[in-house]
């Protein structure tokens, strides 16, 4: 279970098959700092984007999470964990294409309490196969699920005593 008091940690990849993202929280477990997974995303890129270069990629594909993983996300503390290093002078760049500048618009709420971070390639092997390998959600997928089926509105938090 997150706990909302600790910041996140959203690791993110993409390529030329598709876009992946895990979202992270480290917390104490029996006085030691242990960082597990909250959830994993991905998907497929669509036709169009894939004229995309790795940069541009790379920046959808946080775009993407932060919108997927809005509910999550929204006034807590993220790190952004990201094998590209470019990603962090995308967000600072001032002369944009329209996709870029509607992008940067896209994640403002969360530029407050985001920071980026690089990580070598060699070392961010953890969303390889959630990019490289993502299932399109069709109905011809054997594990398709229709979307509105699964949709996250809200987010109960329940203690159970033990």
């Amino acid at each position: 279970m997150p706990d909302w008091k600790l910041p996140f940690k959203l690791y993110i990849d993409a390529c030329g098959e598709g876009l992946g993202a895990a979202l992270h929280q480290t917390q104490i477990i029996n006085d030691k700092p242990v960082e597990g997974p909250i959830c994993f995303i991905s998907r497929p890129i669509k036709p169009t984007e894939a004229r995309y270069g790795a940069r541009q990629m790379e920046f959808l594909c946080l775009v993407w999470a932060l919108e997927k993983l809005h509910h999550y996300l929204i006034g807590t503390v993220l790190d952004v964990i990201t094998y590209f290093n470019s990603v962090k002078s995308l967000l600072k760049m001032k002369t944009l294409n329209r996709h870029m500048l509607r992008w940067q618009i896209a994640i403002q709420e969360y530029r407050v309490n985001m920071t980026m971070a690089h990580k070598s390639g060699n070392i961010h092997k953890n969303l390889d196969g959630l990019s490289r390998w993502a299932m399109p959600n069709k109905p011809e997928n054997p594990a398709w699920v229709p979307q509105d089926k699964h949709h996250i509105e809200g987010i109960c938090v329940t203690d159970i005593g033990t």
